[in-house]
C-alpha cells in the first residue's frame, strides 16, 4: 500500500470513529488508538502536501443528530491541537515569544466530558447546545437544565455565551452503576448518553455537573487575559475545577503538568490532559487560527489509561477463602507504562452486565498502578463466544457453590490453590513475615513435602529442602532460619496471619490493642467485638465463627506445639498521638512506611490507608501522589518526616 492509499484509508477510518464517538456515543477504540490514527493522517498530509476534501483534519468532529433540533453557533467552536511531547510544547512556547514579549501561558484542566455551550440573557439561563460539528449543534436546553451545579441565574446581565464540559463525576458514576441494569463504561460515556437522551428525567438520574472554561460572547465586557476570564466565570457561579496556573517558562509548565498527572486520580472528575493558552488576549487575533485550531492554544494529553484489546480467554482462580473469580486473559497491549495481559472481571454478574465475550474486543483501564479492569465491550464479532459459568472448581474439580453472583469451592482441605493461597497469606510481610517463601516455593512444598497446614512449615528440615529443585545449602539455611525467627510474633501479626475472613491488617491491630492476649480474642463475645470502632456485625460474626470451627482450633494448637508464641500486646509507649489519624504517602527519608506506622501506633495514634475528612495529618515523603492531592483539596495538614518528629516526638 502506498502513502496516498494509506491516507485515503485513514480518512475513512477516522471519519468512521468520529461518527461512533460523537454521534452514536458508541466508540469502538480508545482515545489513544484514535490519536495514533489521527496523527498518522496529519503527518502524511504534511509530508505529501495533500489534504483530501473529506479529511477529518479539516473540520471539527461530530454531526448534529436528527432527533434534536439543530442550532447554528454564533461563534464557531474550534478544537485544540494536541501536543504530543515536551519538545512540541517547547515549540509552542517559542512560537508565542515571536508574537509577544515574555508570554505567559495559562494552564487549566482538559476535561473529558461532552462540550456544551450555554447561553444567558439578562442574567437568566436561556438555552444550551452541544458542539456538533463546531458550526451546527443540537439543542439540549431541557437536558442541561437538569444539571444542578449549573446556575440558572447569574450576576452578569448582558448576553453571555460560555463554553464548558458536561461531566459525570466519578462518584456519581460509581453510584449510578451500583443499581444500573446496564452499567456505564466510563463517566464520559455516561454524560454523552445523558445529555443526548430525549427524556430530561433520564438525564437527571445521572447527577451531571458542568465545568466552564471559556467565554464566547460577553456583551459589553472585554478581557485582557485568560486569568480575568477565569475569574469572571467563577464570579458568575460556574464550576471550573478549581485549577488555574500561569507558567512563564517551559520548565514551569512541565512541572505543573507533571504534578497534576501524579495527582489526577484523586480528582472526582476525569481529565485527560491540560490546556495551555496564551494568557494575554490582545495578541491572539494576530496569531490567528487554522480552519480547526486556534494557534495560540495547545492541549497536552496525559498518557492514556484506557485502551481496547482482544479478550482471548477467561480463567477462573481460586482464592484462600475458596472464592472462585474470573480473570481476563488479554492480547498484550501497552498501557500507562506497562504491558497489560490480564485484567479483573469481578464475578459472573459483572461479566453479563458488561456484555463481554471471548474473542471480542474490550475496553480496559489502568489507573494509578492498580490492577487493570475490564470496563466493557468495544466490539463483538461473529466468532465471539459466550463466557460460561463454571460448574466445578478449576483446581480440584469439585462442584462449586453459588451465593448470589459469587462462586465458591468448599473443598477447603484438599484444593491445592486454596491451600497454597492460605500459605502465601500466612508467610506475607504483615503476617508471619517468613522471607524466601514465594508462591512457587510454597507450591513445591505442597507437591513434594506434603505441606498442607501452617504448622507443617515449622516441621520442615534443611535436609528436606535440599531435595527440592534449585535449593542449595545457603538458601535452605536462610529459609529454616526465617521460619524459626517467625515463632516469636506480635499478636496482631498472628491474628492477621490466621486468615480470618475480612480481618485485615488494621482490624487485627484493633483486636490486639483491645483484647491484649490471644485467649481474650478467642473467647470474645459478639457484643464485645461490636464495641470496637470499625468492626461491624459481619466481621464480628466472621471472628466468632472462625474460633468456633474445630479445625481452626486444632491448627492453632499445632502452631503452639511447634513453638509459635503470640506476644501479649503492650500498651502505647505514650499517648501523645491519641485521637489522631495519620495517612502515609510517598517515600520517607529515614523510615520505612511499616516502621513509621509502628511508631505512630506505639504512641497512641492510628494510621489509615486513604485520606478522608477524619484524617488528622498526612505524612508525606518524596513522590507523594494522589493522597497528597486529596489532602490539599480537603485542607488537611501535611507534615514531612522531620516536621512530624519536631511537632510530636523526640527523635
Amino acid at each position: 500500500m502506498n502513502k496516498m492509499q494509506r491516507m485515503k484509508e485513514l480518512v475513512g477510518l477516522v471519519n468512521m470513529h468520529d461518527r461512533n464517538y460523537y454521534e452514536l456515543d458508541a466508540p469502538t477504540i480508545s482515545d489513544k488508538e484514535y490519536d495514533e490514527l489521527f496523527y498518522e493522517l496529519f503527518d502524511l498530509e504534511q509530508e505529501l502536501g495533500v489534504v483530501l476534501p473529506n479529511s477529518p483534519t479539516q473540520r471539527v468532529s461530530g454531526q448534529a443528530i436528527d432527533k434534536f433540533v439543530k442550532h447554528k453557533h454564533e461563534v464557531k467552536l474550534l478544537s485544540m491541537l494536541k501536543v504530543r511531547s515536551v519538545e512540541d510544547m517547547g515549540s509552542f512556547f517559542e512560537d508565542m515569544k515571536s508574537f509577544t514579549n515574555n508570554p505567559e501561558i495559562a494552564i487549566e484542566y482538559k476535561f473529558d466530558g461532552l462540550t456544551v455551550v450555554v447561553e444567558y440573557r439578562e442574567g437568566m439561563f436561556y438555552g444550551a447546545t452541544t458542539r456538533g460539528n463546531g458550526e451546527v449543534g443540537e439543542v439540549v436546553t431541557e437536558q442541561v437544565k437538569t444539571i444542578r451545579s449549573l446556575p440558572l441565574e447569574i450576576p452578569f446581565k448582558g448576553k453571555l455565551l460560555v463554553r464548558g464540559e458536561g461531566m459525570m463525576t466519578n462518584s456519581s458514576f460509581k453510584k449510578y452503576n451500583k443499581t444500573a441494569e446496564e452499567p456505564l463504561k466510563n463517566p464520559r460515556n455516561g454524560v454523552a448518553g445523558a445529555i443526548r437522551n430525549l427524556d430530561p428525567k433520564e438525564t437527571a438520574k445521572r447527577k451531571l455537573d458542568y465545568f466552564c472554561y471559556d467565554v464566547l460572547i460577553a456583551e459589553g465586557k472585554k478581557f485582557e487575559t485568560q486569568e480575568q476570564m477565569h475569574d469572571f466565570i467563577e464570579e458568575n457561579g460556574f464550576k471550573t475545577g478549581g485549577f488555574f496556573k500561569i507558567a512563564k517558562t517551559l520548565d514551569e509548565a512541565e512541572k505543573i503538568i507533571n504534578q497534576v498527572d501524579k495527582e489526577k486520580s484523586a480528582l472526582d472528575v476525569l481529565i485527560d490532559g491540560m490546556v495551555l493558552k496564551l494568557n494575554q488576549v490582545a495578541p491572539r487575533e494576530d496569531i490567528g487560527f487554522t480552519n480547526k485550531f486556534p494557534k495560540w492554544a495547545r492541549a497536552f494529553k496525559f498518557e492514556a489509561e484506557e485502551i481496547s484489546t482482544t479478550l482471548n480467554d477467561v480463567v477462573w482462580q481460586v482464592g484462600r477463602s475458596g472464592r472462585v473469580t474470573p480473570i481476563a486473559e488479554l492480547e498484550p497491549v501497552e498501557l500507562a507504562g506497562a504491558t497489560i495481559s490480564r485484567a479483573t472481571l469481578n464475578n459472573i454478574d459483572d461479566i453479563r452486565k458488561k456484555n463481554v465475550s471471548i474473542g471480542s474486543r474490550v475496553f480496559i483501564r489502568r489507573s494509578n498502578e492498580v490492577i487493570p479492569e475490564v470496563l466493557g465491550l468495544a466490539e463483538e464479532y461473529e466468532h465471539s463466544k459466550k463466557i460460561e459459568t463454571p460448574k466445578v472448581c478449576p483446581c480440584c474439580k469439585k462442584e462449586l457453590t453459588q451465593v448470589g453472583p459469587l462462586l465458591y469451592c468448599t473443598n477447603h482441605d484438599d484444593c491445592k490453590e486454596q491451600i497454597v493461597a492460605r500459605l502465601v497469606h500466612f508467610v506475607s510481610r504483615n503476617a508471619f513475615n517468613i522471607e524466601g517463601l514465594s508462591e512457587k516455593t510454597l507450591e513445591q512444598f505442597y507437591d513434594n513435602l506434603g505441606v498442607r497446614h501452617y504448622s507443617d512449615l515449622y516441621r520442615l528440615t534443611k535436609q528436606q529442602l535440599l531435595t527440592l529443585d534449585k535449593f542449595k545449602d545457603k538458601k535452605a539455611e536462610n529459609i529454616i532460619s526465617s521460619i524459626e525467627k517467625s515463632k516469636n510474633i506480635d499478636l496482631n501479626r498472628f491474628l492477621f496471619g490466621l486468615g480470618i475472613l475480612e480481618v485485615g491488617d488494621k482490624t487485627a491491630k484493633d483486636l490486639a490493642k483491645n483484647f491484649k492476649t490471644f485467649e481474650n480474642v478467642k473467647n470474645s463475645t459478639f457484643e464485645q467485638l461490636l464495641q470496637i470502632e470499625d468492626i461491624g456485625e459481619i466481621i464480628a460474626q466472621n471472628i466468632i465463627e472462625f474460633f468456633q470451627d474445630e479445625a481452626n482450633i486444632v491448627e492453632i494448637e499445632r502452631l503452639f506445639e511447634v513453638g509459635v508464641v503470640p506476644n501479649k500486646q503492650e500498651g502505647a509507649a505514650s499517648q501523645v498521638l491519641e485521637g489522631l489519624t495519620f495517612v502515609l504517602t510517598g517515600t520517607l527519608p529515614n523510615y520505612s512506611r511499616q516502621d513509621m506506622t509502628s511508631i505512630i501506633e506505639k504512641n497512641g495514634g492510628k494510621t489509615a490507608s486513604s485520606v478522608s475528612a477524619k484524617t488528622s495529618y498526612v505524612l508525606a515523603g518524596e513522590d507523594a501522589g494522589s493522597k497528597l492531592a486529596k489532602a490539599k483539596s480537603l485542607g488537611i495538614k501535611i507534615l514531612s518526616e522531620s516536621e512530624f518528629f519536631d511537632k510530636f516526638l523526640v527523635k
